[in-house]
């Protein structure tokens, strides 16, 4: 049985190595700003649907690419977290089959559905990172998400989340750079 110790200095292990998943949500801003192009076209409500779901396609691609360019352990094989890592992460691909349904089902609230999915998969890594902005994130995502796209609409909802996450990544860089402060001093 693992010790509490042993799991905590995991946790370090994958807070330091991975940057707290900074690539990831560094990619999440990119993914957010071609979502907000596909708003801006006059095109069908189906269409925009479908290019939004293509718009998330390049996540895993763009995240790698970044997290080269910023020194980040993309994989971290030799941590087992890494994997519950993994699993968090694949639950938002199950969530996505309800913004599939409502493609079809209620057009006009797909983007909605699918901001709140994406915003409430981010609560389990506040856990494994250790990170408040991400607890954040997960919680003010979906209320805002819905609000937003009751209220608004799609374009505005894209422009909110690209704004989101935008803030989410500079708090966690803040965040990434005082652990690594404290991984020096410590």
């Amino acid at each position: 049985m693992m010790k509490v110790n042993e799991l905590n200095e995991l946790k370090k292990d994958c807070i330091v190595k991975q940057k707290k998943g900074l690539h990831f949500i560094l990619a999440s801003v990119i993914i957010w700003a071609l979502i907000v192009g596909v708003e801006l076209t006059n095109w069908p409500i189906l269409t925009k649907n479908l290019f939004i779901f293509c718009c998330s396609a390049p996540l895993m691609p763009i995240a790698f690419l970044l997290s080269k360019l910023l020194g980040i352990d993309f994989q971290n094989k030799e941590n087992p977290l890494t994997k519950l890592g993994i699993l968090f992460a694949a639950n938002q691909v199950i969530y996505l089959l309800i913004p599939m349904w409502l493609f079809q089902a209620s057009p006009e609230n797909m983007l909605m559905v699918f901001a709140i999915i994406f915003g409430a998969h981010l609560m389990p890594f506040s856990w494994l990172y250790e990170s408040r902005s991400y607890l954040f994130a997960s919680i003010i995502i979906p209320i805002v998400s819905l609000f937003v796209g009751l209220k608004f609409g799609g374009l505005t909802l894209a422009i909110v989340m690209f704004v989101i996450e935008s803030l989410f990544s500079l708090f966690l860089w803040i965040e990434t750079g005082k652990q690594n402060l404290k991984a020096h001093i410590g």
